[in-house]
């Protein structure tokens, strides 16, 4: 390709033309593109990592379109008179389609500039039938789109004639998408494209992943040649982490205690800044805190806005345009702006509560300062006191870069069953060839050719259950040995599925003019009746009726109403932050309160340390207490709520054992609460005999309702792997009736098709996503290991009170479970003062 000083030539020039330097990483990204080496570039948010990788793909088009004229034809001699309109040779992969249009317009800039005959072109879900039309008859230079509509794009017969001449692909944000089925389908899509020309480069970018070595070989697949590179862009870029503090936290605190008295707090910070995004983890949150922010200065209105991924397309989109022009004061958001949309007029980044880990912290903390050399800002605004400890821990976590590391999902076969009917609909496969495509990819390349070949057997008959029904006869092999698809109403069926991998069970949120606010979950839907009011898309909403998939409402003339609860509402505290936080409290323990957060909770750390114990990386902190409700047992284990989940039903399971005994349970991210009318034998607990993880799987299993959770996993399989369809345009199912297929798939696999790889996958991810059974086993052995420190318990300690939380609210009215918090707190400020 030419030395360096010439292969970034253009780009330099450029970047010259603007008044900017290129920084060493981009230099660096330009020499290996310039060599055809794939790779992954880490660098932080507004860092330039969009023009270190476009500005040295685009210089070496332009080499080579002047050494061999584009699509093969002789161009000018003069490079910018006229060049010819090159053939599709970029793809640049999305994981979101709201970054999409932003991304296109970030890489016209330079293409126009320096090749403007060349094109570059969006396909998203939301691309119109006219443009895609346009495409299909003349593909653009470059085009921008996400996973699922790549996948689409090798489904059509002519997918190799249209794809091979793609000789650079980009995934931008590969951190979001590695550790998800949709990474796995990228993954595939990619081993396609090396198949239609084998010297395909590809980058990725990335702001924040722990594993970066493992992540460049994930996306560039395990036998890449030459070897990727790896470019860290250092570049300096000041990150400022601080915390809104309460004036005082208390002694004693719970989930969201603090959480309506930041209110004004949080008014005084976005008052005195400029532009502020508002992040919330969860989209009910967000309502809440739009609410709270409107409540306290009326006049906000209209300045003020909201933003989730369940509004409406078109309100995202005026608030993205608010955001980008410094039109809006402020805007409470989701993860659904965590991603790189350039928001440059913003100022400031408030997270209110725990962001649960290092990354997604940094990662909204680049939403401000989005600009190479301007500081970053996120200011962490604790919702209980325990959550100002959880703040400073994750400052000094992100200053020494302990970041959360991401795994790529091993080999599910729902997306491979997906995948092998888009090739055989895509001009047609062998066996033994696309057998060893797949293995190409990093999630399969320990698939087996028995796994292999069961998939290719299930997408033919349908399994040993389903060979009597022709739908399930999906893919046939021809004279020559080549499966296709020869049914069209198979090919329908499956175009239509190809995007079900981000599919949720949702329903349309609308008014009665038709007039569309966004989607809400199905199952809280369910549970309201005719006239029950809640609040949406930062209004207060009456609900009417259910028609056609479609929830009707009108605006509410009541000013209460409650906040949907979405599925997944909490996220679980990452390994990395809470060995932060345990680092933290040993040295509280010791007497050392150096931070501004640890002064702040020093009464609440002293208080535990008056009546129990402070939690330490080298101790398991185990506490009993008798109450008129019985015994209560209370562990520490500090190892995120899925895990501690899996852990309460285990030790209950395993003590109810030895002596038959009835517990209910409440987790948190520290710790789990055990309670029985009946006293029951804590020595196993504090002997650490009741640890062990002998036996585990079979213990765990016995010890939840393992069938529903595998039942409701198998749901989203059969969805991926095609056996139940979402319905057609116009015509979509409900989630009951999504549930009801693949129940009766399940039961039938069940009773008749014993090896059906498919169950035994949702086994499987049941054990390693949603309990996290690799976590839980590792809790175990770290807990034997541990010295306990037992502590008998007078009064709820401030580590324990916040599980019984927990479970008083899911069985006391808001005023009841006041009075109970009272009464209890006045005992122990009682003892306490003493």
């Amino acid at each position: 390709m030419g030395d360096t000083e010439d292969s970034d030539s253009h780009a330099s020039a450029w970047l010259a033309a603007r008044g900017w330097q290129p920084f060493a990483f981009q230099r660096e990204v330009w020499q290996a593109v310039a060599q055809g080496r794939s790779g992954m570039l880490h660098a932080t948010t507004g860092a330039g990592k969009t023009y270190a990788v476009w500005l040295g793909m685009l210089d070496a088009l332009l080499q080579r379109s002047r050494q061999r004229g584009a699509g093969g034809r002789k161009l000018e001699s003069d490079p910018n008179s006229g060049r010819l309109a090159a053939d599709l040779s970029v793809i640049w992969l999305t994981p979101m389609r709201a970054l999409a249009s932003d991304t296109a317009k970030a890489l016209a800039q330079p293409l126009h500039d320096l090749a403007p005959k060349w094109t570059i072109g969006l396909r998203t879900g939301d691309t119109p039938t006219a443009e895609r039309a346009k495409q299909d008859r003349r593909m653009p230079t470059v085009l921008v789109t996400t996973p699922e509509s790549l996948t689409l794009m090798l489904t059509r017969e002519n997918a190799r004639e249209v794809l091979a001449g793609v000789q650079y692909v980009v995934v931008d944000e590969w951190h979001e998408l590695i550790g998800s089925k949709r990474g796995v389908q990228a993954q595939l899509a990619l081993a396609r494209l090396r198949r239609f020309n084998p010297r395909l480069v590809t980058w990725g970018l990335s702001a924040t992943l722990g594993n970066l070595e493992q992540a460049m070989h994930v996306l560039c697949g395990p036998a890449e040649d030459p070897p990727p590179r790896l470019v860290r862009g250092r570049i300096d870029k000041t990150l400022i982490i601080d915390t809104l503090l309460p004036p005082d936290p208390g002694k004693y605190t719970w989930a969201g205690h603090l959480g309506a008295g930041m209110q004004l707090p949080v008014v005084e910070e976005i008052a005195r800044s400029g532009t502020t995004l508002v992040f919330t983890n969860v989209r009910s949150q967000a309502e809440i805190w739009y609410q709270l922010l409107l409540q306290a200065r009326p006049e906000w209105a209209g300045s003020i806005a909201l933003h989730h991924g369940s509004l409406d397309k078109g309100t995202r989109e005026w608030v993205e345009q608010g955001l980008k022009e410094g039109s809006l004061r402020a805007v409470v958001a989701t993860s659904s702006l965590d991603l790189g949309v350039d928001f440059l007029p913003v100022e400031r980044v408030l997270q209110v509560g725990s962001a649960k880990g290092v990354a997604r912290m940094m990662q909204r903390a680049g939403r401000s300062g989005h600009a190479p050399g301007r500081p970053s800002r996120v200011t962490l605004v604790p919702t209980n006191t325990l959550e100002i400890v959880e703040a400073a821990a994750a400052r000094h976590a992100a200053q020494a870069g302990r970041v959360e590391q991401r795994a790529a999902p091993d080999k599910p076969l729902d997306v491979l069953v997906q995948h092998v009917v888009t090739v055989a609909l895509g001009g047609g496969f062998r066996a033994d060839d696309l057998f060893e495509e797949v293995r190409s990819a990093w999630s399969y390349r320990g698939l087996t050719r028995a796994e292999f070949d069961w998939v290719v057997a299930f997408c033919e008959r349908g399994g040993d259950s389903l060979g009597a029904y022709p739908e399930y006869h999906r893919i046939v092999p021809d004279a020559e040995g080549v499966y296709r698809v020869p049914d069209r109403g198979v090919a329908k069926r499956h175009r239509l599925g190809v995007g079900t991998i981000v599919s949720d069970a949702a329903m349309h949120v609308k008014y009665l003019t038709g007039a569309s606010i966004g989607t809400i979950e199905e199952g809280f839907i369910a549970r309201l009746r005719p006239g029950d009011c809640f609040f949406f898309a930062g209004k207060l909403l009456e609900f009417v009726r259910v028609r056609e998939m479609a929830a009707y409402v009108r605006k509410a003339t009541r000013n209460k109403g409650t906040v949907p609860a979405w599925m997944g509402s909490k996220m679980a505290l990452s390994a990395e932050l809470s060995e932060a936080v345990l680092e933290l409290m040993q040295g509280a323990a010791r007497g050392e309160f150096p931070d501004p957060e640890l002064q702040a909770a020093r009464p609440m750390l002293l208080t535990q340390q008056r009546l129990s114990k402070i939690p330490t990386p080298d101790t398991l902190l185990v506490e009993t207490y008798e109450s008129r409700e019985g015994q209560h047992l209370y562990l520490y284990p500090f190892a995120g709520r899925n895990v501690h989940l899996g852990l309460a039903s285990l030790l209950a399971w395993r003590l109810a054992r030895e002596q038959p005994n009835t517990f209910s349970m409440s987790i948190n991210d520290y710790g789990l609460e055990l309670v029985s009318a009946s006293p029951f034998d804590i020595s196993p607990v504090t002997s650490q005999a009741i640890f062990s993880d002998e036996n585990l799987l079979h213990d765990v299993l016995a010890s939840l309702n393992s069938g529903e959770l595998k039942q409701r996993r198998f749901r989203e399989i059969a969805r991926i792997a095609g056996l139940v369809s979402t319905g057609y345009p116009g015509q979509p199912k409900s989630a009951r009736q999504l549930q009801a297929s693949s129940a009766l798939f399940y039961e039938v696999f069940r009773k008749y098709d014993a090896g059906n790889l498919l169950l035994n996958q949702a086994e499987n991810e049941v054990l390693g996503q949603e309990l996290e059974l690799a976590r839980l086993a590792a809790t175990l052995r770290r807990m034997r290991t541990r010295q306990v420190a037992f502590a008998p318990l007078r009064h709820p300690s401030p580590m324990s009170l916040p599980l019984m939380v927990e479970r008083f609210r899911e069985k006391l009215s808001t005023e009841t479970l006041a009075a109970r918090l009272e009464r209890i707190l006045r005992d122990m400020e009682a003892d306490v003062g003493a």
